[in-house]
């Protein structure tokens, strides 16, 4: 069996393991896979945490966390999230959206993306073309979060999937989004009609 298989099937495990209590395991694993650049990620996601006991785990699920989506460089949408509706929508308690850099971390440069208005970073490598590993990092995040920065990283696996299985919508009527494949629902004649009144 070459390097590759034996790396995939290592990621598989992980994946589906109950709880992975030695965090250095899914650090080696990471650490030899293959970058990715920007391009290749360039795409919606779902995705998952590997189950340690970092403090995102519960964080993630807390918020119905479903995946991610790539549309460009300076166009990145890091929590898309399950809503009381069942639809999805962009999470930005913590700082908005993201862009996407290649960036060194551990020893390769690879896809990487950077919350606008926290010091959070998203590193990526690649399983393979539809499959990737994530490792986030954090300094300090906002004080609700009621989350503490560690030393530790917390893991993360990424699908590539050709849509979203629901609707995704704006959560707030002020964003502003750019052209999509895949555009948000318009809004409410509610919500037109308090937007026109504030232009007013």
């Amino acid at each position: 069996m070459d390097l590759k298989n034996e790396l995939a099937q290592a990621f598989e495990k992980y994946k589906n393991q109950e709880f992975i209590e030695d965090d250095s395991k899914l650090l080696d694993l990471f650490d030899q896979l293959d970058p990715i650049s920007c391009d290749e990620i360039y795409s919606r996601w779902a995705t998952g945490p590997f189950n340690t006991d970092h403090w995102a785990t519960k964080a993630v699920s807390k918020v119905k966390w479903y995946g991610q989506w790539f549309r460009s460089k300076m166009d990145a949408t890091p929590l898309v999230c399950f809503d009381e509706e069942g639809n999805l929508f962009p999470y930005q308690v913590i700082g908005g959206e993201g862009t996407l850099w290649m960036a060194e971390f551990r020893g390769k440069i690879s896809a990487t993306m950077m919350c606008d208005l926290q010091p959070v970073f998203n590193y990526f490598r690649k399983v393979d073309d539809n499959t990737l590993m994530g490792i986030m990092s954090e300094k300090k995040l906002l004080p609700e979060t009621d989350a503490e920065p560690t030393d530790r990283y917390f893991y993360f696996h990424s699908r590539r999937i050709a849509e979203f299985p629901v609707d995704f919508v704006i959560k707030n009527e002020m964003d502003l989004w750019p052209a999509s494949q895949q555009a948000p629902k318009p809004a409410s004649p509610q919500v037109r009609q308090r937007a026109e009144r504030k232009s007013c």
